[in-house]
């Protein structure tokens, strides 16, 4: 796949595309600092999106597929690649600085090669496999004895924070392999949208989880709707940014998006790491550097 974009504008894109994605980290932590459930917050969050995504589906007139594969491929991208990961998201959010929750979303595509590897789509190859044990010895500077956590109970939080990215790369997996060949990436965050709110609704009502929006919005309503619109944005500007600049280009937006989740939270929260979080940050990157595909693997 040759860029389409010429190279000053397709960095741009990517900076603006990885800073916007890390900031809705700092933004979920604000969402959550009146005690909102993860899982309240996230049924609003899939049901902004299946609105925006519908009328915008219905002004392009373009119809979601819904065969029996479609239905099957939207529930599994529903629950796996937004309900559960989201859920945890917003949950952790309220109990770890943004700087170490970027750290565990960086270990996305390890996780995705290990699958892969499980899976045998992937061969093993050295410098991957390196790739991955750096990644886990970033964890492990984390987590480990002595470790660099303000708090000794954030360990648990952190290992919680490991869900998420864990269910992004069952789902990439799964998009690269189950994907309907009719299948748009818009509707496919649409029709998962849609399902994800019939999934979610029930379980809120049964668990009390609910969040009340309807009441006087202060800046966690407004930040929850903003939050949802970035979603589909960044979702939508990443498919955008592949289809222009390939995809091993456009993976590299997980650099930016852990880089910017820090700084931006040491700037707007006033947070501080420890030596060691830095030293885990260094080797997360150069895992992440070493798992990305090569060139020849995106013909």
């Amino acid at each position: 796949m040759k860029p389409t974009l010429p190279p000053l504008l397709a960095f741009t894109a990517l900076l603006l595309l990885g800073t916007i994605w890390g900031a809705t980290i700092l933004l979920s932590k604000h969402v959550v600092a009146t005690g909102h459930s993860g899982l309240g917050l996230t049924f609003w969050q899939m049901l902004f999106g299946a609105l925006a995504l519908s009328i915008l589906g219905w002004l392009r007139k373009s119809p979601l597929p819904m065969s029996a594969k479609d239905f099957q491929f939207y529930l599994i991208v529903a629950v796996v690649g937004t309900a559960i990961p989201n859920s945890f998201s917003y949950t952790v959010a309220g109990h770890l600085p943004a700087g170490l929750i970027a750290i565990g979303i960086a270990t996305v595509p390890m996780f995705a090669l290990l699958i892969a590897l499980g899976m045998r789509s992937e061969s093993p190859q050295p410098s991957r496999l390196l790739g991955i044990l750096l990644g886990g010895s970033a964890m492990a500077l984390l987590l480990g004895p002595d470790a660099s956590l303000p708090d000794v109970s954030m360990t648990f939080w952190l290992l919680l924070a490991l869900i998420p990215p864990l269910c992004y790369a069952i789902e990439a997996n799964y998009l690269a392999h189950a994907t309907p060949v009719t299948m748009t990436p818009m509707n496919a965050l649409r029709g998962s949208s849609i399902v994800g709110v019939f999934i979610l609704g029930p379980i809120v009502l049964a668990t009390d989880t609910g969040v009340n929006i309807y009441t006087s919005w202060t800046s966690i309503e407004w930040g929850l709707l903003l939050n949802s619109v970035l979603h589909i944005l960044t979702y939508g500007a990443y498919i955008w940014l592949v289809g222009r600049t390939g995809a091993v280009f456009a993976s590299q937006v997980a650099y930016i998006v852990t880089l910017s989740a820090i700084f931006l939270g040491m700037w707007w929260l006033s947070e501080s790491h420890h030596t060691f979080v830095w030293l885990a940050l260094v080797l997360m990157l150069m895992g992440l550097a070493l798992v990305q595909p090569k060139k020849a693997e995106e013909a």
